[in-house]
Order: C-alpha cells, then structure tokens, then sequence
C-alpha cells in the first residue's frame, strides 16, 4: 500500500524580526541561492503555514489499538480495541495502568484520563468502538462499533453517551446488527456507515441515519460493500460517503458518492474509474473550502492519497497521489494533516520509496507537503501507524490528537495515543553535519549538510570559527525531513599555513541545536591538482569521501550535491586515491551504499569519475542512475560494475541495454581510475586514463528522474550480470559532469591524480 513534496523553503524566506550584520568579512558563498548575509532574517519557530508544532506531548497510553478520536469541552474521548490505559512512559502492566474497556476520555490539555468511565462489551466476540462524533450543541457523544451494551445497558453497535454525566441514553436504542464504522452527526440527525444491511429491522445496506430518539429516517443509501466514512458537507445539504463499494443506489460509483442529506439520493457520483478498483475510502472531511478524502489500496495501481472536491460542485480540486494507505484527515489552518504510512510520494515530486512517514501536512489549495513531519511506527495489527485524529481547544491552545496502532512516537516508546499542540515550539533542529576542506590556495570551504526540523522548514544557521562566541557568517536556508541540501561558506579571511576549525548550530528562531563537533583544516598555499582538474572541467558532483563519520558525503563541486551514507558503509578508510588519504570502503552488503540526497534529471551527455581498489570475484556496481534511494531501484541506467572476474562494463539503457566490456580485469588490489562517457561519439569507458571500451554508435539513455547511487543496486537484465549487484572495496573522489569529457581530459586527471 502505498503526495507531492514541495522543494525546501526558498532560502532567503524571513521571519519576524531582523538581526544587525555581526561582522564585516570577506565573504564568499558557493551557491548564492542558497546563502544569505549577515543582515539576513532569521527563521522563525514554526515556519509558516504549519501552525502545529511536531514536539510530543507526555499523553496516556492504550494497550490496544484506537480507532476513533472526538473532543468536546476541552475533553478527548477515544474509543478502539483495548483494555486498559497507562501513563506516559510506561510499557504496559505497569502498576499504575487503569481499567479501560474500549473507551477512555482524557483533559485535552494534560493528557490524563478523566474522570468519565464507559465500557463497551459484547456477549460472543470481540467489542471494538470504530467511530465517535460529538453533537453540535456538545451534549451527546454518539459512539459506533461492534458491541451489546455501554456500563450494562443494552445497546447494539450504536450508542448515545450524555457528556455532562457520562452514562448511556437510554432513549436511544437503535438496532444495528453489525459493526458501525463512521459516524457523522447533526442537530436532529446521526448519519453511519459501515457492514451492516439493516436497521431497526428495516433493509438500509452499509448506511443509515436515525434522529436523535434512534428512528430511522428516510435517508436512504444502499451499497454494495463496507461502509467506511460519512461526513455531512458544510452547508448541511449534502451527504458524502465512502468505503469500499461499487454501486450506490443502484448507481455506478466507487469508493465515493455525494447524497442528499433528506432523500439519500445520488447528486454526484464517481463511477468505477475515478478511483482505482483496488483504491477505498477510508475517511471524509469536509469546511467551507471543500470536501476531502483519505484513500487506501492494496496491490499494483493504487491509489492511496488525498483528494479535495469543490465545496458546490464536488468536482475533483485536486488529487495527492503519495502511497501509502492514508486512514485519517484533519483540517486546521489551511492544511490538510494526514495520518497514513506513506513510503513514496515521488509521482508527486517528492520522496521515493523507502521510509515511511505516518504524519504529514499539505495546503487545502496546493497538495505539496509542507516543513511537518512527527512521525509514528507502524505499529501492531496491521501496521498502519496512525488511524484517527481530533482536534481539541483548551485554554487558547489547539491540540491534535492522534490515535492507532503505532507503538513509538518521533523514535520513543508511546503506544496508540499521542497529541500536539499550537505551541509553544520546543524542539530543537538536528546538529549540523560539517566538513571542511582547503584546496585552494589561501580559502577554507565550508560545507554542512542542512539541518532538519520537523515543525519548520527554514533554518537559520551560524558558522563560529576556532574559539570564537560570535559567528562569523549566518544564512537562512530550506530543508525538510526528506530533502536536506547541502550549504557551503568559502572563508577567504585567512593565510596559508594557518589552521583553523569550525562549527555550525542550526536554529528554527526559538530553539538551536547545539555545536557540530570542531572541523579543523590547514589552509592550502597551493591549489590541489587533482581538485583542480576535476571543478576545472565542470563537475557538478565531486564526492572526495574525506568524512570520518557520519551519514553525510560532502560535494566538493559547485553544485552543492551532497550524497547519504545508507547504512554506514566504512569511512574514513586510511588509504585515498589522488592524494586524498582516505577512502569508504563497502562490504558487498545489499543494504550499504552512497546515494544523491537530491533527484536529477536524466542527462543527455555525462561523465561518470571515481577511483576503486578491490579484490573482490562477485563484482557489483561502483555508480548508476536509479529511481530509489533506500531500497533497491527497479529502474536503472547509466551503470559502471565489475564482473565476476574483475572487468569492467559500462551501459545504458536505449530501449534495450547498450554496453560495453574491458578485456582487462582490474580487481588487482591496486587504485585504478575510471571514467566513462557518452555524448555525441558514442559511450566510451577509460581506465588509468586509456579507453578500453567504446561503442561510437549509442546515442540516448532511459529518462526519468533519479539518483546517483555508488556502491550498489540492481543490475537485472544487463550483460555480464556480477553474482553481487552490490560492490566489495574501496571507492573514492566521485564524480559526476553533464558532459563527455575528452579523452585529453582523461588522461590529465588520471595524471594529476597519480602524480604522473
């Protein structure tokens, strides 16, 4: 089971108030984009639309699973499967754990549980509570599921809770033979979905709606399958449904129908097509500004988004089309918050597949994902993570409750229940990750992989070089969770042979994260030969792999495109090529390799650079072009790999896998540089600054937009296939041009690089 991401915060965007320049430096920034004087604003604490901070609040927990969330009266009732609730910070039979029979409420400001005490139970199987809805006047708490009674009072499947007393109406006696899944609910009419074919002994097939005494109404709307969410649309007229089904009132659509709110009849339909066949509706919100829905599919060709309709017409607005299962809506200020476990939103622009990330917010008029991301596990049961949420006032503080399956919350131990809040802000961003560099006679270059935030997307940073208090640069730049580019600050306010350090803090204009680890270099007083070829003839990515740790591979280029360490390949390795002194090493496992922290296009003409030492005999691949970044990629062009036997192949992909093989093994044990190219002459592979290998007739490579990948990935269907797609060696000053380089260029890097 499977939205769009927005590109970080323009860098330069400011926030409240301004600072004073610091100080008057020479100062040169490598990518003026991305930096901004010392004047710059600073970012503010929250970065704006997101009005929610990402920080978790100390909440109750359930043992179970919750399933439904509403508030009234600064109170939160949360109804699901489970049996007993416990305090923030504690696993489950902890001595202070209370009794909770599917239902509990807390204070919406403190997390604890109050006073009020329900249990819903049922005679033979398992009683759930699905759905929850507060009456408009705020009386009545209306709760649905699969049970026979609340506190002993008979009840089946759909019961009414006075709020000020906390006890069953007994007025309000509806028969519901199967489970209630959603709930929606006006002054004088309780509208629910879910499996049921009948009510109160009349036919009414997955919805119904009774009046406040439990009658049935005449609203009247037949599926074909589940039921599972219901919500009345903002002018009340309108009735939109959604689950699992095909027809609706015997009228063709799928998953989503929009009803009259008296009649039941089919204003607007959505036949078989609009969604997926294997696509549902999960959840339905609506306001002014539209009605929006939460999708989820299983399989191939889903659909497991968000859509906005027109709040007149219910014609599609917009449709966010990440993957993911999204279970839960909730509006607040502009956005769009979502609850799934969505691992791929690259159809959209955004993140490929890979992690999952359960909270996530867009605009009502614009489906980018916005600077919010607390996240969740998956969880228990089926793993989903989040499934419900409600938004309560207290106090002049909104909080956002959030109920599931997931058992940790932003990395720590919080199961089924978690909440947070319009502020204040208290997370600080991450550390800076930094390296340091003098190539260039009389200049230090400074670079750091951005920091990230999970409630804001502009950060301000600080550069403090060797013992000093006061920075000496600062810039205001873009990140989010998933894109973190890198930042580069060239200081020209010092002489060779000096050595000088440096560290960087990160703050989103309330909170700063604390010092990066001091950087220190010697500043050069003559230029780096190898260096100066490689930024010379144009490389757009120059990964020299100088890092002692971290995730983070610096760009030496003035492309600032960084790369990420997935799964701590070895570095800092005390053996570089070209007069570098270290290298990364990669053990052939299939889950370590080097990736791009930001997509590319495919380029038309290119040049692929790196230096490699191995012995291996299961080959893999050293660099290529892929659409994933954290799991193996199933598409793939652009490929340098070793065979089995040491030779090297280089291909692309033109409708059919175009490469070309060395007749020379090179896994020697000795450093050899490699360069391979196509452009207008065709592909052509150099070794040790000779061509080996080259086809003039290949002309084009496979389109679409990816990731450079070093170490590792998929090497299905190409020539000569390694038993290993992933690499067993030492890799080093990686680079990437978007051009061919000529074979004089060739020649004088691999010189420069060997001293020759």
């Amino acid at each position: 089971m499977h939205g769009r991401t927005t590109r970080p915060g323009r860098p330069g965007q400011r926030g409240p108030g301004r600072r004073k320049t610091l100080t008057a430096l020479a100062l040169a920034c490598a990518t003026p984009l991305l930096c901004l004087p010392l004047a710059a604003g600073e970012a503010g604490a929250l970065t704006p639309p997101v009005a929610l901070t990402a920080d978790k609040l100390p909440t109750w927990q359930a043992n179970g699973v919750v399933w439904a969330l509403a508030q009234a009266h600064g109170v939160v009732f949360a109804g699901g499967t489970f049996s007993a609730i416990r305090p923030p910070g504690t696993a489950a039979g902890d001595p202070a754990e209370l009794s909770a029979v599917n239902f509990a409420a807390f204070d919406a400001a403190t997390g604890a549980p109050t006073g009020c005490r329900l249990s819903f139970t049922v005679s033979s199987g398992t009683a759930t509570v699905r759905a929850l809805a507060v009456s408009p006047d705020g009386r009545t708490l209306y709760a649905g599921g699969y049970f026979g009674a609340v506190n002993g009072v008979a009840a089946s499947s759909l019961a009414a809770i006075d709020i000020a007393t906390c006890t069953p109406r007994t007025g309000f006696r509806p028969s519901v033979p199967a489970t209630v899944r959603a709930l929606s609910v006006t002054a004088d009419t309780v509208y629910f979905g879910g499996d049921f074919t009948s009510v109160n002994g009349t036919a009414r097939k997955r919805f119904a709606a009774v009046d406040t005494s439990g009658k049935l109404t005449g609203w009247t709307v037949n599926a074909d399958a589940p039921g599972r969410a219901v919500q009345v649309t903002a002018d009340g007229r309108h009735v939109a449904v959604g689950g699992d089904f095909f027809t609706v009132n015997g009228s063709d659509s799928h998953a989503l129908a929009v009803t009259d709110a008296t009649t039941g009849a089919v204003t607007r339909s959505y036949p078989r097509g609009f969604f997926p066949d294997n696509s549902v509706v999960k959840d339905i919100t609506a306001d002014a500004t539209g009605v929006y829905t939460a999708n989820e599919g299983t399989g191939g060709g889903v659909f497991d988004g968000r859509t906005a309709f027109d709040p007149d017409t219910f014609a599609q607005r917009w449709r966010d089309t990440c993957l993911g299962a999204t279970q839960a809506l909730q509006l607040y200020k502009g956005l769009v918050y979502s609850a799934s476990h969505a691992h791929d939103c690259s159809s959209m622009g955004g993140y490929p597949d890979g992690q999952r990330r359960h909270l996530l917010a867009e605009g009502i008029n614009d489906p980018h994902l916005v600077g919010w991301a607390p996240d969740t596990n998956d969880g228990i049961g089926e793993g989903i993570g989040p499934r419900t949420f409600a938004l309560a006032p207290k106090n002049g503080t909104d909080y956002l409750w959030v109920g599931g399956e997931f058992t940790t919350v932003n990395g720590t131990a919080q199961q089924s229940l978690t909440r947070v809040s319009s502020g204040p802000d208290t997370g600080a961003p991450t550390v800076p990750q930094v390296q340091v560099e003098s190539t260039e006679a009389g200049k230090v270059a400074v670079h750091w992989r951005s920091s990230y935030d999970t409630d804001d997307s502009s950060l301000t940073y600080r550069v403090y070089k060797d013992d000093g208090t006061t920075p000496v640069y600062q810039v205001t730049a873009g990140s989010l969770p998933w894109s973190r580019p890198q930042l580069t600050w060239t200081d020209t306010n010092v002489a060779a042979g000096q050595t000088h350090s440096y560290r960087i803090t990160a703050s989103d204009g309330t909170n700063t994260s604390g010092k990066s680890v001091a950087q220190s270099v010697r500043v050069a007083s003559a230029a780096d030969a190898y260096a100066a070829k490689v930024r010379g003839d144009g490389a757009s990515l120059y990964w020299r792999f100088n890092e002692t740790s971290g995730a983070y591979a610096a760009d030496s280029s003035s492309g600032n495109d960084s790369g990420v360490h997935w799964n701590a390949p070895t570095q800092a390795v005390a053996d570089g090529a070209a007069g570098s002194g270290r290298s990364v090493e990669y053990t052939g496992s299939q889950s370590e390799w080097t990736y791009t922290d930001k997509p590319h296009s495919a380029p038309p003409a290119f040049s692929l650079e790196l230096w490699f030492k191995t012995t291996s005999t299961t080959g893999g691949k050293l660099i290529g072009f892929g659409n994933k970044v954290q799991l193996v990629s199933n598409r793939q062009d652009k490929n340098i790999y070793l065979t089995n036997d040491g030779r090297l192949v280089f291909g692309v992909y033109t409708g059919s896998v175009r490469a070309v093989t060395t007749s020379h093994a090179y896994n020697d044990g000795k450093w050899h540089h490699v360069v391979a190219t196509e452009g207008s002459g065709g592909i052509s592979l150099y070794v040790d600054g000779s061509l080996r290998a080259g086809d003039p007739f290949v002309s084009g490579n496979q389109s679409f937009a990816g990731y450079w990948r070093v170490g590792g990935d998929n090497l299905d269907s190409w020539p000569n296939k390694p038993s290993s797609r992933f690499y067993t060696g030492r890799l080093d000053e990686v680079a990437v041009y978007g051009k061919a380089l000529t074979a004089s260029q060739v020649l004088a890097h691999y010189k420069a690089g060997t001293g020759g």
